[in-house]
């Protein structure tokens, strides 16, 4: 074939044909229509009203007396606050380095003021609530809190020392606004 110099046209048109269109539109109508579907169950997973309330809490720590423990409700989950003794702060920087610890942390580490310990109070191994916070309940060998459901044992610190927890208590993000309120969460 000779080139003539000339562009050949199509009868058909462009290349882009109106059935390409409709395949687009109907895609696009098909994952709007799935996004519309399964937006009531992914809105279902947010977190409740009353636990988003719940997620900031100030705690106001000049009625807690030395060697006091106070429960608080932080995210539906018990919050342990003690203001510890300076025997208990003692006690606790002696054993920052017991080879015995399970989980290994120093007290500095747990504590942003030596005087205060904040830990969420569930159990490491199964989210049990272990005993301690009341006079009257055990504080287990170490002076601190004792799961009675398998048997871990916590420091005054909030290290586990035995049993089958693996972990020390959790402790929250909190701040001190000042000498006597403290923002958790």
């Amino acid at each position: 074939m000779q080139d003539n110099g000339f562009e050949t046209i199509h009868p058909t048109g462009p290349t882009e044909t109106r059935r390409d269109f409709l395949y687009v539109a109907t895609g696009m109508a098909a994952a709007v229509g799935t996004a519309a579907t399964f937006w009531p169950f992914i809105d279902n997973m947010r977190p409740s009203a009353d636990v988003t309330a719940l997620a900031t809490i100030e705690v106001d720590l000049s009625s807690i007396e030395p060697g006091q423990r106070v429960t608080v409700k932080w995210r539906s989950q018990p919050l342990f606050l003690v203001r510890r003794t300076p025997e208990m702060v003692a006690a606790a920087v002696a054993d920052d380095l017991n080879p015995d610890l399970i989980d290994p942390q120093a007290d500095a580490e747990r504590v942003q003021r030596s005087e205060w310990l904040v830990v969420v109070g569930v159990c490491t191994h199964l989210g049990c609530i272990p005993l301690g916070q009341r006079s009257d309940e055990p504080h287990g060998p170490y002076n601190g809190w004792f799961c009675p459901c398998h048997g871990s044992a916590y420091d005054v610190s909030g290290r586990v020392r035995r049993g089958p927890a693996p972990r020390n208590l959790h402790v929250p993000p909190y701040v001190f606004l000042d000498e006597s309120r403290i923002r958790i969460g």
